[in-house]
């Protein structure tokens, strides 16, 4: 008996020592990291992109009469690839923003879109603690913030004018503003730019920091 359960601790203590070297070299060869939803337990990156702040996204269609449409879910209703979170939510980058505004546009009846923004809601994950769980937890009540920033502009033709940081991006960036010793080393500081064959950089302009400036500003809204 004494051997089968040293056999026991062997046979678990090698199982755990193998899981782990294999998900060192899924990690360190991208080797099917993404596969199965079990990878995401075994590879060195476990947990490293998660946040303390639920993200919602709303894409809303501004018509030339002043009223707003909501473009995402479409009037057929919405999809729910992994739970009871609409697809549009999973997309934090905004890759498919465009296609999802552009779709409801296009198999709907509406007045001509001037402008379509799509919003950011934020909020801190410990308010979607049940009341119950909340009150045993804190001696405050529970006084839910949520936070909206404009994160993109799109035209109705479909071309992104204006793109914006998201929330988080944004308070990084005010706090890092805040702190004088920051500033000033990034004052001190010379960037380096990987820059193509033929192409100058400007040095000489001084660094941008307002994270309230668009990244990328095409043509006007509504031309």
């Amino acid at each position: 008996m004494r051997f089968i359960k040293r056999g026991l601790s062997y046979l678990t203590i090698a199982s755990y020592v193998g899981i782990l070297v294999f998900g060192i070299l899924c990690h360190t060869f991208t080797y099917r990291t993404g596969s199965h939803p079990g990878m995401y337990y075994i590879v060195w990156d476990m947990f490293c992109g998660w946040s303390a702040y639920s993200v919602r996204t709303h894409i809303i269609g501004e018509g030339i009469s002043g009223k707003f449409y909501e473009l995402s879910p479409g009037p057929w209703g919405d999809f729910y690839p992994y739970g009871k979170l609409g697809r549009r939510h999973y997309d934090t980058t905004g890759d498919a923003w465009v296609r999802m505004a552009m779709n409801t546009l296009d198999k709907t009846e509406h007045e001509p879109m001037l402008r379509i923004l799509c919003i950011e809601e934020t909020w801190c994950k410990k308010y979607n603690l049940p009341d119950m769980v909340w009150d045993q937890r804190y001696e405050e009540p529970k006084d839910f913030q949520n936070y909206y920033r404009l994160r993109r502009v799109i035209t109705p033709d479909g071309v992104v004018a204006q793109t914006y940081v998201p929330w988080l991006t944004r308070q990084v960036t005010l706090q890092m503003n805040d702190n004088p010793r920051l500033v000033a080393e990034m004052n001190r500081g010379r960037p380096f730019f990987a820059a193509t064959i033929g192409s100058q950089v400007e040095t000489t302009a001084p660094p941008q920091h307002d994270p309230n400036v668009p990244v990328h500003l095409a043509s006007p809204v509504g031309n």
